[in-house]
C-alpha cells in the first residue's frame, strides 16, 4: 500500500483525467462544427505536434516498410474512432457515450483471447459477463430518457473498431516504433478525415468561438500528444497493467464533469451500467502483470 503513490500512479491519474475531460469538452465544441472536420483536424494537428517533438529520431519511421501498418493502424485507431467519436456525440451525452466506448477492454479481452491465444481466467470471464450487463443497463436508458439508439451503436461501433485497432498494434508493435506509430496514425487519419470532411461537409458552418476553439485546442494537445507521451512513458516502464486498472476512472470522471459543467442527465440505470462497466474493465485488467500495450484513450 506504501507504494500506491508513486509517480506513475499521478502519472496514470494524470491520464485518465485529461482522457475523462475530453468526452465533455468535445461535446460542448461539437455544435459549433461539423463532426468529420472537427475530428479531422484535432487528430492532424495533434499528429504534426506529436511528430515535431519526434523529429530528431525521424531515422526510425522506415516508411517503406512499414506505411502498410501506419495506415491499418490510423483506419481502426483514427478515421473509425475519432469520426464516430465525433457523429456519436450529436447523438449521446458525452458521460453516456463515455461508457459505452470503454467497454472496449472486455471486447478486447474477447479479441486477444481468440486470436492472440491470451489465456481467459475465471475472474476475466466474469468480467465479460458483469460488462456486458453493464452496457444492457446503460442501453435501456435509449426506451426510458429518449437516448439515441443510434449514439449507443455508435458508441459501441466505437469500441470495436478500438478493440481491432489494438490488437492489431499488439501484433506489430515489435516491427515499428511505437511514438512514430501513434503519431502517424493520428497523421493519416487526420488527412482521410479532414479531406472527407472537406468534401462532404462545409468549413464556412465552423463558427469559431470560444467553446470550438478550446475544443480543438484541447483535442489537439492535451488530448493527443500529450496524452499519449505519458502514455508510452508507463508502457515502456512496464507499467501497462496498472493503465488498465485506471482506466475505468474514465466514464466516471467524464460522467461527473459533464453533470456537473453540461447538466447532463444522471439516471440510476446510467450509474448501475456505469459501475457495472468499471467492475468489468477491473476484472478483465486485474493481474495483467505481462499485459501487452493496450491503446487505451
Amino acid at each position: 500500500m506504501g507504494q500506491l503513490f508513486t509517480k506513475t500512479t499521478y502519472a496514470a491519474l494524470l491520464l485518465v483525467f485529461i482522457w475523462g475531460g475530453s468526452w465533455p469538452i468535445y461535446k460542448m465544441a461539437v455544435p459549433y462544427t461539423p463532426p468529420l472536420l472537427f475530428a479531422g483536424m484535432r487528430t492532424l494537428i495533434g499528429g504534426l505536434i506529436l511528430a515535431a517533438l519526434l523529429y530528431k529520431m525521424r531515422n526510425k519511421i522506415k516508411w517503406r516498410e512499414n506505411w502498410v501498418k501506419y495506415c491499418i493502424s490510423a483506419l481502426f485507431n483514427t478515421i473509425l474512432f475519432f469520426g464516430l467519436q465525433t457523429v456519436g456525440l450529436n447523438y449521446l451525452p458525452g458521460g453516456l457515450l463515455s461508457v459505452l466506448v470503454y467497454f472496449q477492454p472486455v471486447l478486447l479481452g474477447l479479441f486477444a483471447w481468440i486470436w492472440l491465444g491470451e489465456h481467459m481466467p475465471p475472474f476475466k470471464i466474469i468480467g465479460l459477463i458483469i460488462g456486458f450487463l453493464g452496457i444492457v443497463f446503460v442501453s435501456v436508458d435509449g426506451l426510458t430518457v429518449h437516448v439515441s439508439i443510434i449514439g449507443v451503436v455508435l458508441g459501441l461501433l466505437m469500441a470495436l473498431s478500438w478493440a481491432l485497432g489494438v490488437v492489431y498494434v499488439k501484433k506489430v508493435s515489435n516491427e515499428v516504433d511505437a511514438f512514430w506509430m501513434v503519431s502517424l496514425q493520428f497523421i493519416i487519419g487526420g488527412v482521410v478525415l479532414t479531406g472527407t470532411g472537406t468534401i462532404v461537409e462545409n468549413w464556412s458552418t465552423i463558427e469559431w468561438n470560444g467553446k470550438y476553439l478550446f475544443g480543438l485546442g484541447y483535442g489537439s494537445t492535451f488530448g493527443i500528444p500529450l496524452a499519449y507521451i505519458i502514455y508510452y512513458k508507463l508502457i515502456h516502464a512496464g507499467e501497462a497493467s496498472k493503465i488498465g486498472t485506471f482506466t475505468f476512472l474514465v466514464p466516471i470522471i467524464a460522467v461527473l464533469i459533464s453533470t456537473v459543467f453540461l447538466d447532463e442527465p444522471v439516471t440510476y440505470r446510467l450509474i448501475v451500467g456505469l459501475l457495472f462497466v468499471g467492475v468489468s474493465i477491473y476484472l478483465v485488467n486485474y493481474r495483467a502483470k505481462k499485459a501487452k500495450a493496450s491503446l487505451f484513450k
